[in-house]
This record gives structure tokens, C-alpha cells and sequence, in this order.
């Protein structure tokens, strides 16, 4: 035993460690409201008091991620052509299909995306213009600023792509959604996507 120093916390990591190698949970309660959830081999800390962003945050610096943090969507258009009755004022390139929506934050009545949380998202795009002799221009925006654009504008070719992707730092409320600058889009088989998804929560 060695004197000035708190003994019991020694033989309380080496059981911790030993069972931890064997797959078994333990939780320590570091006091009242912070406990140490040890689970197989993964150490979680979890808190009384999350975060504003959704996360949990101890007093040992440990962020973990809430399921809140899955955020991702995907549309298609499957009808039509863009510009549509919807878009002619507006210009927002509609979608009509969601394949995944996870979070739900992707309105498609509206086809904007609404960041939940703070965040490095991803997002891409894919359109097909509709004749050849025309140039296409599709703008990604964010907050009604446009932040990327993708062309398309062989003279010669009728069913020509554009696309584009982009990482973007996104604080909560953030809008984003496509804009049809120029031209007309293929509308109908799916030609026209935009897929988006959180990278990491900030």
C-alpha cells in the first residue's frame, strides 16, 4: 500500500480494464450526474445535461454524439420538365420523390433543406438538360445565396449532365436548395438529383 495516495482507485481501473477485456458492462459513477457507462469495449460518458446542438458533454471534454446527429436525404424528380408551373417565379428546381429522408429535414413540398444542428455537411447534385442548342446553369444555395453551380452547354447534345458537390460548415436553420438559372431540365426517368448528409456535428 502506498501511503498519500487514494488506494482504491487502483484496484477499480484494473477491474475496469479486466472487464472490459472480457465484454462485460460496468458503469462508475464518477459523482451523482456524470456517471461512466462502460460497455464492451467502448467508454461513453454520459451527462445530465446535453448540449444545445444535441450532443452530450462531460467534464472530462468527451463529446458523444446524440442519434439525433444522423442526418441525410436523397430526392429525385420523376415528372416533368424544369422550369415547371410550381418554379416560374421562384426558380426552385421541385422534386417529387424522396428515397431516404433520415431526420426528416429535407421538406419536399417545399424540396429545401433545413440544417438541424451545426455541422460540415455534404451535399450533390445531378440534372439533365432537355434540348441540345441550349446551355443549362444550376446554382446550389445556400440561405438565397448561391454557393456552387454546375453547366451544361454542348451545342450539339440533347441529353447533356451537370453536377457538382460541396462540403459546407452549415449553422442550425440553414436552407438549402437548388435553383434553375437558365435553361430547361429533363425531367422525367429520375435524371434530376440532390443528395445532402452531415459530415460531423461542430
Amino acid at each position: 500500500m502506498m501511503e498519500g495516495h487514494d488506494t482504491g482507485l487502483f484496484p477499480l481501473w484494473l477491474a475496469s480494464s479486466l472487464l472490459l477485456g472480457c465484454g462485460v458492462s460496468l458503469s462508475l459513477g464518477q459523482n451523482e450526474t456524470e456517471p461512466v457507462v462502460l460497455e464492451g469495449k467502448c467508454l461513453v460518458v454520459c451527462d445530465s445535461n446535453p448540449s444545445a446542438e444535441g450532443g452530450v458533454t462531460s467534464s472530462f471534454g468527451i463529446s458523444v454524439r446524440a442519434a439525433g446527429a444522423k442526418v441525410a436525404f436523397s430526392a429525385v424528380r420523376g415528372t416533368n420538365h424544369e422550369p415547371s408551373d410550381m418554379s416560374n417565379q421562384s426558380m426552385t428546381i421541385y422534386f417529387d420523390q424522396v428515397l431516404v429522408n433520415i431526420g426528416n429535414h429535407f421538406d419536399l413540398r417545399s424540396s429545401v433543406f433545413l440544417a438541424p444542428r451545426r455541422g460540415i455537411y455534404s451535399f450533390s447534385f445531378h440534372v439533365v438538360k432537355v434540348y441540345n442548342r441550349q446551355t443549362i446553369q444550376v446554382n446550389l444555395m445556400h440561405n438565397e445565396y448561391p454557393i456552387i453551380s454546375a453547366f451544361a452547354g454542348d451545342q450539339d447534345v440533347t441529353r447533356e449532365a451537370a453536377s457538382n458537390g460541396v462540403l459546407l460548415h452549415l449553422e442550425r436553420e440553414d436552407k438549402l436548395y437548388l435553383k434553375l438559372e437558365r435553361g430547361n431540365l429533363m425531367g422525367g426517368w429520375k435524371y434530376s438529383t440532390f443528395s445532402g448528409f452531415l459530415v460531423f456535428p461542430l
